[in-house]
């Protein structure tokens, strides 16, 4: 078993009226150094959006969420952005901005298993309590 690896995480929200300050969680960035490891898990509850707000365009905010994990995979799929360092793609991601799409502040923790963290961080941040 590995020793506990230190990992940062962002919570990916989705604001619809950016003046409103609402929003929905819509998903997770994980990234743990020590596994060379950077992930973004997406499950949007478009029920919950449009409840929040009906004239959403899901068509615009899919396609922007679903850019987020093509960064954490880097390349040149991603653009010059996918060329960064998995640290510096992650800081991209995370640097605050005044959009419909945001995270949350970067949170640390630490774990031997960065892919449980990231379920483990849909249960309780995003996906809708059973």
């Amino acid at each position: 078993m590995h020793d506990p690896g230190s990992y940062d995480y962002a919570v990916i929200r989705v604001v619809p009226r950016v003046e409103r300050e609402e929003f929905v969680n819509a998903g997770i960035i994980v990234l743990c150094s020590a596994r060379d490891f950077l992930e973004a898990r997406i499950e949007l509850d478009e029920p919950r959006l449009l409840a929040l707000a009906p004239g959403a365009d899901l068509e615009s905010i899919h396609r922007h969420l679903a850019s987020i994990p093509v960064i954490c995979r880097g390349g040149d799929g991603a653009g010059p952005i996918g060329r960064l360092s998995a640290r510096e793609r992650f800081d991209w991601l995370v640097a605050p901005r005044s959009t419909v799409i945001q995270t949350s502040v970067v949170h640390t923790g630490r774990c031997t298993d960065p892919a449980a963290v990231i379920e483990r961080l849909l249960d309780t941040m995003v996906r809708a309590a059973k």
